[in-house]
């Protein structure tokens, strides 16, 4: 039995009957197993997609009864036979099993998979094993799906794809939770209680893993006109809830020539793509995740996409607010943030539905945001969903070149610092936007999952970077 593409088939096409009736080979890992006297059954499955395939060893299969005892759960199994269809009513196919070979052991007594099910907080104890659970495997092939499905929509639309970098000396939010990256011995100057010397650093000055690549794709849409990130990014946030992570995947696409209404047009067909690929391509564990992360939630997004969005301004949502009658635990006033229990009260109660938020106050928002005549609010927007609430911030950039080095200044950065970001006021200005997309938020709305680090591979939060 030799490995190879052209004769192995992978479960999610044995399953949907591709070789019915011929002699196929298959690799992955037991989930069960159970035996009679006459006949074994071990459920197999290669991450391909959420069902298993029923293995048949009958009493005549010539596999050693030596190695039929090494099947257990956990281990790896190569396995040729007949794809038959099935007599029983749980699956449409078997593998009627002509030979099999054990190619890893799981010992039964250590394996930490035993159980049928596991709480999400023991399993990311085990991240190394999780994505071979029901949940995570399913997590992980939604993920891919949303993954092509972001590309396919901006390849569509005439964008560009840039690899922004990960190593930069800009602070794009200006909240200053960056991690520091640098190749000085702090252990010796940390015990010297010396002050840090930038010359004999690797950059020459300080340098950080960015929080977003949208200020370097602002340079490349002011030359392409239309291009996205799609890449990690980094806060160093001390925050240990369900709703944090220290590393993270974003999509910020960035157009010149657009003002908000072009970009808010844009964002609304990206999320009514995405869900509709979700559907479409994920059908089998989005059913998973309807039955058994969040009953509803189909529905939910089909309602979703049947909906219209509803623009509001902040000012119009304050008023709202204050007028809803409600007892909030954050008191909504002109000025502050909007909190979750805001957004999704707009979206699940007064709304029903989607909503887009405009022109927010200045003083909450970054430099970089156009500002309104009014001089108070600047051209941001929110794109606001039922259940998650904000899962698209974005805004028109400032162009105008005297504007944007105020707003730098009362910012309390440095406009030297920014002098490359300033350049592309003064050579050739164009009006532009662009929005940011957090991929784990989307994966946690899509999929109905709790805890954000339950939709991300290899979750790094404080305290925590083993895996």
């Amino acid at each position: 039995m030799q490995f190879s593409f052209e004769n192995t088939v992978r479960i999610a096409d044995a399953a949907a009957g591709k070789g019915l009736g011929t002699e196929i080979a298959v690799h992955g890992w037991v989930r069960t197993k159970r035996s009679s006297k006459s006949v074994t059954f071990v459920e197999l499955n290669d991450g391909s997609c959420m069902s298993n395939l029923q293995v048949i060893f009958s009493e005549d299969t010539p596999v050693p009864e030596a190695e039929l005892e090494r099947i257990q759960t956990g281990a790896s199994l190569e396995v040729h036979g007949v794809l038959a269809e099935s007599p029983g009513g749980r699956q449409s196919v078997e593998l009627q099993a002509s030979a099999a070979r054990v190619i890893g052991e799981a010992p039964p007594e250590s394996y930490p998979l035993q159980k049928k099910r596991h709480s999400f907080e023991y399993l990311r104890e085990i991240a190394h094993l999780r994505a071979r659970t029901n949940t995570f495997g399913a997590v992980a092939r939604l993920r891919n799906t949303l993954s092509m499905a972001v590309h396919n929509f901006f390849q569509d639309y005439g964008f560009y794809y840039l690899h922004s970098p990960i190593v930069t000396a800009s602070d794009a939010e200006g909240a200053g939770e960056l991690f520091q990256v640098t190749t000085l011995p702090l252990d010796r100057i940390a015990s010297q209680e010396t002050e840090l010397d930038y010359s004999e650093d690797f950059f020459g000055k300080p340098a950080y893993l960015t929080v977003s690549g949208q200020l370097n794709a602002e340079i490349y849409a002011c030359a392409l006109e239309r291009v996205y990130t799609f890449g990690p990014t980094f806060r160093a946030e001390n925050s240990n809830t369900s709703r944090h992570l220290a590393e993270f995947w974003m999509i910020e696409p960035e157009m010149a020539f657009c003002d908000l209404d072009g970009n808010i047009e844009i964002a609304e067909r990206f999320i009514r793509a995405l869900i509709e690929a979700a559907l479409r391509e994920s059908a089998e564990d989005m059913q998973f995740f309807d039955k058994r992360i969040r009953p509803g939630l189909i529905a939910e997004l089909e309602q979703l996409l049947a909906s219209e969005f509803t623009r509001i301004t902040y000012t119009e949502a304050i008023e709202a607010l204050e007028q809803s009658g409600k007892r909030f635990e954050y008191r909504p006033s002109w000025g502050a943030d909007l909190q979750s229990e805001h957004e999704r009260y707009l979206t699940e109660e007064l709304y029903s539905g989607p909503v887009i938020v405009t022109d927010y106050p200045k003083e909450i928002k970054a430099f970089y945001m156009k500002l309104n005549d009014d001089d108070k609010t600047v051209r941001a927007m929110d794109v606001l969903v039922p259940q998650l609430g904000e899962i698209i911030g974005g805004s028109q950039r400032e162009e105008r070149l005297e504007v944007l080095r105020r707003r730098i200044t009362e910012a309390g950065l440095s406009p030297e610092t920014y002098w490359w970001y300033l350049d592309l006021r003064r050579f050739g200005t164009v009006p532009h936007s662009g929005f940011g997309l957090g991929f784990e938020r989307l994966v946690r709305y899509l999929s109905g999952m709790q805890n954000i680090r339950d939709v991300i591979p290899f979750p790094r939060t404080v305290r925590s970077v083993e895996f």
